[in-house]
């Protein structure tokens, strides 16, 4: 039946079954047919059936069906313009009743455009173009004259239109000559300058195509699809109720449409890689759109909480380049969120619970006994649960909902005997994320609330409790989360790792904390870049390591001046030194570029090089130093040759005699090669992947768990390294580019006369990384 019913308003049979494998569709597209069908008689023309069928398939409240098919069937919407028109004000006005005066003005019911309106409209258009029209002749963007002519008549046929378009221009110009179907030839298009364009990529599994479009590109104004502030109602599933529209009013009122976002870390851990694009995307989307990001501390948990963690994420947040438009915690509205589960309580929407946690925990736990009991119970025993008349676990306040993935009633407070860090014991009950999370989003008149996809179980609990109360209800919007291959982010995982002694600490430059890759050396515009390039994808994006260290080597070839330092020394004594002192050669910091300047270093007659730059017996292809090879020593302007090669009783070789000559003189060298003279000492680490597989926590991969994936030679320290004495006054955290071995930062353990380097990566990619 239901078949012969759609394909009778024109449906083919296969577009007809596909519509009956959608339930909630077929049952509306059916609702519809039968409506008209009983308003015109049984045979629909197929120009009605595509309207009806339109109507099914876009309509988001199925509650206004009746009313838009009435005006569909009585001949008052005929276009699909109209019913565009018609879906959007029905969407723009949840409430009811609709105001039927307003909205027949926006969707064009009863205004007839004659063939004569269109014919005046499209001559006017013409003959304001007509000069280029007579000039570019069939060449002319004939999309214009449409678009023009449709601007003056809205509710026009879009085909009458275009074919008094062409009759009018066909009049004006005569028929095609052969030079008029000629291909027009492609004008190039403007190249942006390095500085104004980023490259941004497509995710697809786990490898980037690139584009070229900055963060704030995707972040600006519709390219996300999002609400405009004060029409929340706008977005699918956001739950309208007859205070809504009241309360969206005076949100707009405060925030004068001003976007607001917020980025909420809990202060029990170190910020991460994944945190970045959390950061990003909150800060990014506010600044993207002309608006305001909050940074508010989740602190409800005051067992976990240390002071240390506030400052680091603050440290963190400043570091990536952002400034918060206010710091909150939510404990800030510790006395207002009671307030509201008071209010909760005798609206009857939330109770005092004493099943314990282990009988609650899971998918499907058993009913509360205690959901029904009376409202005055549940305020009086909420007030001995505040009173600290219950232990911890005895009881709880639970809501009165069920949850997307099936949770019962979620746990709004809890009993915990923790002084907190802000408030001390003024609590010995805290509220639960489920609870907190979108009351502080409304209390801060949040316009978009930006989380990662597991929350999406959540939402259906934030617009309930938010409505539960009649307060502001901001809109949750997901995104998918950003994580890294070879590594661990987790809380508790990163602790162990801390406590079994394979790392330092959360700073430890081979974790991908943000404080461990400050600590390596990432620029923070590096990380952002790397953001960028993922994208705001919904779908979660797992990214290679080697994709990071790119962004790092781009923006640090551009940031870090250029040194020397040699990681194995090999002495080398120049026998024929043309002075009795060092000289001053001229080094420039980026040789790419010279007028950023140059700096000094001494040259002596002893200077050190990488023992791998040396080679008693030179193979077929190796260009460096050897007896019978000279090499060029860089930026010295000399080039020296082997005299004499001196060993230690081992064999070892310690040291080379050598001459020089004046490169301008001597035969060119295969090689250059750096060194350095009067060198401080200084200790260098080099970081290798912590773990050996790609997934460390996959028990698939890893049987053993991720603590038996270590890779043993993940840290290399030289601690004989020597650099150039240009780095002397280098502070914690100062980036150079070591030639030929790759960027390096100063690490905050240097010390007066040693210092300590580690190495951010290096000048290449190791093509086994990719």
């Amino acid at each position: 039946e239901a078949l012969g019913l759609f394909t009778g308003i024109g449906l083919s049979e296969a577009k007809a079954r596909e519509t009956l494998r959608n339930g909630a569709l077929s049952a509306l597209l059916r609702r519809a047919v039968l409506q008209a069908r009983s308003a015109l008689g049984p045979a629909l023309d197929k120009a009605t059936g595509t309207l009806l069928y339109n109507t099914a398939a876009r309509l988001k409240d199925p509650k206004h069906l009746g009313f838009l098919v009435g005006y569909i069937a009585r001949r008052e919407i005929l276009t699909d313009l109209q019913l565009s028109a018609a879906l959007e004000y029905v969407k723009s006005h949840p409430l009811e009743p609709l105001d039927v005066a307003d909205f027949e003005r926006a969707c064009g019911v009863g205004i007839c455009i004659t063939p004569e309106q269109i014919e005046e409209a499209v001559e006017a258009v013409i003959s304001k173009h007509r000069a280029e029209l007579l000039a570019e002749r069939y060449h002319f963007n004939m999309g214009l004259l449409m678009g023009e002519a449709r601007s003056q008549l809205r509710w026009a046929d879009g085909k009458t239109i275009k074919n008094e378009v062409d009759l009018q221009v066909l009049h004006l110009l005569g028929p095609k000559t052969e030079a008029d179907l000629e291909k027009k030839p492609k004008v190039p298009k403007a190249r942006l300058a390095p500085a104004e364009k980023q490259k941004v990529a497509v995710v697809e599994n786990g490898d980037m195509g690139t584009e070229t479009q900055s963060l704030l590109e995707q972040l600006r104004g519709e390219a996300l699809k999002f609400h405009k502030p004060g029409e929340n109602y706008k977005t699918e599933g956001y739950v309208v109720t007859p205070n809504t529209m009241a309360l969206l009013k005076q949100h707009l009122a405060i925030t004068g449409g001003q976007v607001r976002t917020r980025f909420p870390p809990e202060p029990n851990g170190i910020l991460h890689i994944g945190h970045a694009k959390a950061i990003n995307f909150n800060f990014g989307y506010a600044k993207a759109n002309g608006g305001v990001c909050f940074l508010r501390y989740d602190d409800t948990n005051p067992e976990k909480e240390e002071e240390k963690y506030f400052t680091a994420i603050r440290e963190m947040v400043e570091w990536l380049g952002y400034q918060p438009y206010a710091v909150t915690h939510a404990s800030d509205y510790f006395d207002q969120l009671y307030t509201w589960a008071l209010e909760l309580i005798r609206r009857g929407q939330a109770y005092v619970c004493h099943q314990k946690v282990e009988e609650i925990k899971g998918h499907n736990p058993p009913p509360s006994p205690w959901r029904d009991r009376p409202v005055e119970e549940s305020l009086l025993l909420f007030e001995d649960m505040r009173k600290g008349k219950f232990g911890e676990g005895e009881a709880t306040l639970r809501m009165k909902l069920v949850m997307e993935d099936g949770k019962m009633d979620p746990v709004a407070y809890r009993v915990k005997f923790t002084p907190h860090h802000r408030t001390g014991d003024k609590w010995c009950i805290y509220p639960t994320y489920d609870y907190t999370h979108c009351l502080c989003d409304s209390i801060e008149h949040i316009t978009h609330s930006l989380c990662t996809k597991e929350f999406q179980a959540r939402r259906s609990s934030y617009f309930w409790l938010c409505n539960a109360l009649d307060v502001y209800c901001p809109v949750q919007w997901e995104y998918g989360r950003l994580n890294l291959l070879y590594t661990v982010v987790s809380k508790r995982k990163i602790i162990r790792l801390v406590e079994t002694g394979a790392v330092r600490d959360w700073d430890d430059p081979r974790l991908f904390t943000l404080t461990a890759l400050r600590r390596r050396g990432f620029p923070p515009e590096a990380i952002n870049n790397f953001c960028a390039r993922v994208g705001v994808t919904v779908a979660q994006a797992t990214m290679e390591p080697h994709l990071l260290e790119a962004c790092a080597r781009e923006v640090l070839n551009e940031q870090a001046p250029r040194a020397m330092a040699v990681l194995e020394p090999l002495k080398v004594t120049i026998t024929n030194f043309p002075s009795p002192k060092a000289l001053e050669v001229l080094v420039p910091n980026f040789p790419a570029d010279e007028s950023r300047g140059f700096h000094k270093v001494p040259f002596h007659q002893t200077v050190y090089i990488e023992e791998t730059d040396f080679r008693e017996e030179a193979d077929k292809g190796y260009k460096r130093l050897a007896p019978g090879q000279p090499v060029g020593l860089r930026h010295t302007g000399y080039v020296i040759t082997v005299q004499n090669v001196i060993k230690d009783v081992s064999g070892r070789v310690i040291e080379l005699e050598v001459t020089c000559t004046k490169s301008d003189v001597a035969e060119k060298p295969k090689a250059f090669i750096h060194w350095v003279s009067v060198p401080l000492a200084c200790e260098v680490r080099l970081y290798e992947r912590l773990f050996l597989h790609k997934n460390p926590e996959d028990p698939s991969e890893v049987p053993g768990g991720f603590l038996s994936d270590l890779n043993p030679d993940s840290l290399r320290v030289v601690r004989n390294a020597l650099v150039d004495s240009s780095v002397q006054s280098a502070r914690p955290f100062d980036k150079f580019q070591f030639e030929r071995l790759g960027y390096f930062s100063v690490d905050p353990d240097s010390e007066e006369g040693k210092m300590v380097f580690n190495r951010t990566v290096t000048l290449k990619e190791d093509p086994g990384k990719a």
